[in-house]
């Protein structure tokens, strides 16, 4: 399947057989990597599709993951549903944000999440009761049904945005279609998709993106304005344009570029938030000043600190979450500087979201969506996604049998290093290639609107 040349591209598209190391040598059992000769199997199965069809067949298994907690309609938050892995947020939240009585985030009920999220939760929530009213309307316990309903249509929402970042990540690099693959193919895919509404922000994100290889700096800034709107995390995009256009061989024009994008992002966020401040002004700071209240939670480095030596860490710690971020960004802004050659959008607002989530009160197991399609067009390695996501495959059973007592404290605070470790790991490599381009393995195919000329290798590693 990775050897095949596919319809309608050009004949030095990156095939995964030849080009990674892991799959040539996985091929070679079934007759190694494809040869100069190799001819086109399917008009029709093009890489991208077939990433689709996988990437279909992983979401549905993570539906059916949760079969467990599904059956009993997420009743309780118990130790049945933290150790048979199938816990999602979706369903208690309606339950407990006011959805299910009809209420308007914002303003008749508190909720944590950007606009843009609380009006797909709302949306979802109206379809759900519908749905119910349709199918079950004598249901004994209305609540509990309609959470399901909002849980499965939740989940088909969910759905569309990972396809929508496979198809971005696939057409980000033209020559790299197969890369679409590392996203479709992901455990963190699989197990993380439908645990909150995250994929709704990486899909703007990973749209972003592929815009601003189209040289559509407009369209880029829109959609960050709107991932931001989502979850705040897509506005690091920013940062990482900036970066680009400063080290990019015409600044004046690359300057031009982020800026308009900086701009267009600016006025699509207030556009969607406006409205919602001017309507409910409690309402929409209720984001922001939960945010600013919490302490080390769960998954974080500071929680795995506090774990292994209580009292080390101080009651509040932001002023320690801020150096941490400012010496990380320092530290990006200096190899960027450093760069024998202007390093990639991608590699850069990798290592971006990599170091506000190692360093965030909070890391939840799905902000491993937030990364995918950026450590994808960062690092297309099949063994150093795979590590990485071994990481997030550790956490994410640890996190639950911790909340179930099937773990302990300490055994928790060691996943989370392993967790972090894992992620480190990847950043490292990512920075190694931007310090040594030869050693990227998607330079030899990219052709970045405010980038220099790429370096040409006898095959990166």
């Amino acid at each position: 399947m990775f050897g095949m040349a596919d319809s309608g591209l050009p004949t030095s598209v990156a095939l995964p057989s030849r080009d990674d190391p892991l799959v040539a040598a996985v091929s070679e059992p079934i007759g190694g990597p494809a040869g100069e000769r190799v001819r086109r199997v399917s008009r029709w199965w093009t890489p991208l599709r077939i990433a689709l069809a996988v990437a279909c067949a992983v979401l549905a298994l993570g539906v059916i993951a949760d079969a467990s907690c599904h059956s009993d309609g997420w009743a309780e938050r118990d130790r049945d549903t933290w150790v048979q892995l199938c816990y999602s947020d979706v369903p208690f939240l309606y339950r407990e944000r006011g959805l299910a009585d009809g209420d308007m985030p914002y303003r008749d009920a508190y909720l944590e999440y950007p606009v843009l999220t609380g009006a797909a939760m709302y949306a979802t929530a109206v379809a759900a009761r519908v749905v119910t009213g349709v199918t079950d309307p004598d249901a004994a316990n209305l609540p509990l049904v309609e959470g399901v309903r909002f849980y499965e249509i939740t989940a088909i929402l969910m759905a569309v945005c990972a396809l929508i970042v496979v198809i971005s990540t696939g057409r980000t690099v033209r020559r790299r279609p197969w890369d679409a693959m590392l996203v479709a193919a992901s455990p963190a895919l699989l197990l993380s998709a439908t645990i909150n509404w995250d994929l709704l922000a990486v899909a703007f994100m990973a749209l972003a993106i592929l815009a601003w290889t189209r040289e559509r700096p407009g369209l880029t800034g829109l959609l960050i304005g709107l991932g931001a709107a989502a979850k705040l995390y897509p506005v690091l995009l920013l940062g990482a344009l900036l970066l680009v256009a400063l080290r990019a061989p015409d600044r004046r024009d690359a300057l031009g570029k982020a800026g308009s994008a900086a701009g267009a992002a600016v006025v699509s966020w207030v556009a969607v938030n406006l409205p919602v401040y001017l309507w409910a002004p409690d309402g929409w700071l209720a984001f922001w000043t939960f945010n600013r209240d919490r302490g080390a939670e769960f998954g974080s480095p500071w929680l795995a600190i506090d774990l292994l030596a209580p009292g080390l860490l101080p009651d509040r710690i932001d002023v320690l979450v801020v150096a941490a971020g400012l010496v990380l960004l320092v530290a990006i802004v200096a190899l960027t500087g450093w760069a024998p050659e202007p390093p990639r959008l991608a590699q850069l607002a990798f290592l971006a979201v990599a170091a506000f989530v190692l360093v965030n009160k909070v890391w939840s197991p799905q902000y491993a969506l937030w990364l995918l399609p950026l450590a994808v067009l960062a690092r297309p390695r099949w063994r150093d996604i795979l590590i990485w996501q071994a990481a997030e495959v550790v956490y994410f059973i640890a996190v639950w049998w911790y909340l179930g007592s099937a773990i302990g404290a300490t055994g928790y605070a060691y996943a989370i290093i392993v967790h972090a470790a894992g992620l480190i790991y990847l950043m490292v490599l990512v920075a190694r290639d931007i310090l040594n381009p030869a050693r990227d393995p998607v330079r030899p195919y990219v052709d970045e609107p405010v980038s220099s000329e790429p370096v040409v290798t006898d095959g990166a590693r």
